[in-house]
């Protein structure tokens, strides 16, 4: 598993690819485009930054209660009177080995419990700030038409200005992973 495969820890492209981004934001977008999409990226890092911390917070919550029902369960069977022996039919007797031991809850189980919830907490949440957080920014993006169809614009002449790299890269026979950064 990588990095990327957190949304509050995934990373830029390639420096190549973020120089080519900031000549297109300085020449092809006015100061108030400009602001309008750092206003946007700060509200996706924030809604994947309050998603992963609500995430954290429910999967320890979670950890909690499976922790201390489970507890609860081992109580309940360890008070409960269980069989000592088992007899056949043909009058033979064997004895049940007590399991309690084996059943009680470990340190290691709890640390295993809180360290996977919690992970799964910030996983679900943080991919859930991310799409809220895109629909928020998208929101603050195509509010004024004109701003949308010059960041619109400058977008498309950025994607195209990319793939004539990659295919420069392709041509030069260059590895696309190297020329991305990647």
């Amino acid at each position: 598993m990588s990095a990327d495969s957190l949304a509050l820890t995934r990373k830029n492209v390639g420096e190549d690819i973020r120089k080519l981004a900031e000549e297109h934001l300085q020449h092809d977008l006015t100061n108030s485009d400009r602001e309008t999409l750092e206003s946007a990226a700060s509200k996706v890092g924030t809604h994947i930054t309050i998603g992963s911390l609500i995430g954290l917070g429910l999967g320890v919550f979670l950890a909690f209660r499976i922790r201390s029902s489970r507890t609860k369960m081992f109580n309940a069977f360890r008070t409960v009177e269980k069989p000592t022996h088992v007899k056949f039919a043909d009058g033979r007797e064997e004895a049940i080995p007590d399991i309690s031991p084996l059943m009680k809850p470990s340190t290691l189980g709890d640390v295993a419990t809180y360290f996977f919830f919690s992970a799964g907490g910030v996983f679900l949440g943080g991919e859930t700030g991310l799409l809220t957080g895109s629909g928020s920014a998208s929101r603050t993006i195509t509010k004024d038409p004109e701003t949308r169809a010059r960041i619109e614009s400058a977008f498309r002449r950025f994607r195209a200005d990319v793939l004539r790299k990659e295919a420069d890269a392709i041509d030069d026979k260059r590895s696309l992973s190297d020329m991305l950064g990647f």
